[in-house]
């Protein structure tokens, strides 16, 4: 099968103010003294985890930042498919990891980017294959972030604001539009939203 110019695609939990810093557990990333880790574990639910199941059940590699990517390879490779129906699905899929410390990783299907990031990011889209993937990876998201790579953002924002902590949209985002693909509200009321790059950033003025 042939894919052609394949997307980044950004898969991301987020506060209502912008924060996606350790959604899953106080170990996750205390880093800067973060003091909330674990804020949208009490909003899951079968609707949210479906979710999430159609959008990683697609054809797809992931391409994560090292702290996501341990976080990962700790759990997943030792994660039952039985009881976890994605174990099977990202222990199978290709992963780039971003780092320059990583080496020799154990985890299978993982290949290290460890030279020129952007270079190299620019040369997997351009690769022959399924969409990159990225969970997590603030940092990583930020490079994507300012050299415009990202196609496609898959929100999970969720009804919290948390006023610290790493930022989805940080220092150095480029001015850009985008389309709203699709919106749906879980019970809890999590908003699934998936935004399509669109061009340029267009401003106007109500002023006559």
């Amino acid at each position: 099968m042939r894919f052609g110019m394949r997307k980044i695609i950004v898969l991301t939990f987020v506060s209502l103010d912008g924060v996606m810093q350790a959604p899953g557990g106080p170990e996750e990333d205390p880093s800067g003294g973060f003091k909330y880790g674990g804020w949208m574990v009490n909003y899951g639910d079968e609707f949210l985890m479906q979710e999430m199941m159609n959008q990683m059940s697609r054809p797809y590699e992931a391409l994560l930042g090292r702290k996501t990517y341990e976080i990962f390879a700790s759990y997943w490779p030792h994660a039952n498919p039985d009881e976890e129906p994605l174990a099977g699905i990202i222990n199978r899929s290709k992963k780039y990891v971003v780092s320059k410390t990583l080496q020799n990783p154990s985890w299978e299907n993982t290949i290290v980017i460890n030279g020129d990031v952007v270079a190299e990011i620019k040369r997997l889209k351009n690769m022959d294959g399924p969409e990159l993937q990225v969970s997590g990876s603030s940092n990583l998201i930020q490079t994507l972030l300012k050299h415009d790579l990202i196609d496609e953002f898959w929100l999970k924002i969720f009804p919290v604001t948390l006023g610290t902590g790493k930022r989805l949209f940080g220092e150095g985002t480029l001015p850009a539009a985008f389309t709203l693909q699709k919106c749906e509200v879980s019970q809890k009321g999590v908003i699934i939203a998936s935004y399509v790059r669109d061009g340029e950033l267009k401003t106007g003025s109500f002023a006559r």
